[in-house]
């Protein structure tokens, strides 16, 4: 179920896929825009003798860094082994890569001079949040992408930009959010929190973000379904934590929730209300590796559902379809029953009246 880390590239005559192992984005795959310039490639490592794109630039760079003629406007510094920023960044720099160094702050004015800034990969790094400074991000109206994956954060970073859409915070060791954290950020669309340590989110804790569609915060420490979440969310991630159950209103404020996936939790029939899922908006619902028995209530309009590794020994098609009839029926397209207590033979006659367009059914 995990996307694979991948980097879309946006090209003139369509889309293309090209893999990096060295990064992982945080999990989801990022998507790179050709047609505005931006930098196919994260990292240069490997790929050419960086002196000879000092051969043919004539461009200032600094010494620590790599800048290929081919995107003027990208700075290189990753796996370099730094320590702190470099110094005197260049003011025509927009996509700066520091990933796989050693840094470990960020103070006043580190930035200062590159305010037309619109990537910053500061992944696998060794940042704390008590040596950043609340102030470093404030004169970057145009960064549109933060990365600071794999770091030593403790809290969300303060003082963003309002421009933002996407930030990736990814594995770190934040346990909970900064009042008014994301007030300023009304724009952003992806926030990816992960790997963390959160054990449970206040209600204001995500207060601002009006147009967040993806939020991850699956590998953290939640033994309840979280309240307070933006409504906007079309894509919600929490499964490795520790939940038991949903209940009825957990969903109620989320009228476009698409994905949801609640995998390796610790699910049971008990704790999942009969209403639960009872959105027609939602697509894809991922309840694999939990401890249910049976198969819950899910809308006719889902389509795919994952139930693999759990102990069900019970398939009710009534948790599919209420009534079935010309019109009544489930537009399940693929349903995974792979893994339980459960035999193909052992499946009620009458499913196929309700599942008539299932495409793939795995028992």
């Amino acid at each position: 179920m995990d996307i694979r880390p991948l980097v879309l590239v946006l090209l003139v005559c369509g889309l293309a896929w090209a893999s990096n192992t060295d990064l992982d984005y945080g999990g989801i795959p990022f998507w790179i825009n050709r047609l505005l310039g931006e930098p196919s490639v994260v990292s240069l490592r490997d790929r050419m003798d960086p002196s000879w794109y000092r051969a043919v630039n004539t461009e200032s760079c600094p010494l620590q860094c790599d800048c290929p003629i081919q995107w003027p406007t990208a700075l290189y510094c990753d796996h370099k082994g730094l320590n702190q920023l470099p110094e005197s960044l260049p003011s025509r720099t927009q996509y700066l890569f520091l990933q796989r160094n050693k840094i470990s702050g960020i103070p006043s004015g580190a930035l200062v001079n590159v305010t037309r800034l619109r990537w910053l990969f500061l992944d696998w790094n060794q940042i704390h949040s008590k040596d950043i400074n609340s102030m470093w991000l404030s004169n970057h109206t145009q960064l549109v992408n933060l990365f600071m994956n794999h770091n030593n954060l403790t809290e969300v970073p303060t003082g963003l930009p309002s421009g933002l859409r996407q930030l990736r915070l990814a594995y770190n060791h934040i346990e909970k959010i900064s009042p008014g954290a994301f007030q300023n950020l009304g724009n952003l669309t992806l926030l990816l929190l992960q790997g963390n340590r959160l054990k449970a989110i206040g209600k204001g804790d995500f207060e601002g973000l009006s147009s967040l569609n993806l939020l991850d915060l699956s590998h953290n420490f939640l033994d309840t379904f979280p309240k307070y979440l933006p409504p906007s969310v079309q894509q919600l991630y929490l499964s490795n934590n520790s939940m038991t159950g949903v209940s009825e209103d957990s969903l109620q404020d989320f009228s476009s929730l698409r994905y949801l996936r609640l995998g390796y939790n610790q699910l049971q029939d008990n704790g999942l209300a009969s209403g639960a899922f009872n959105i027609t908006s939602l697509v894809e619902l991922d309840l694999s590796h939990n401890l249910l028995t049976q198969t819950p209530v899910v809308p006719t309009t889902l389509q795919y559902l994952y139930l693999e590794a759990n102990l069900i020994q019970a398939f009710n098609v009534s948790s599919f379809c209420r009534t079935f009839g010309p019109t009544e029926y489930s537009r399940m397209r693929i349903l995974r029953l792979d893994g339980n207590k459960l035999a193909y033979h052992q499946l009620p006659p009458d499913w196929v009246f309700c599942l008539r367009v299932l495409h793939h059914i795995y028992v």
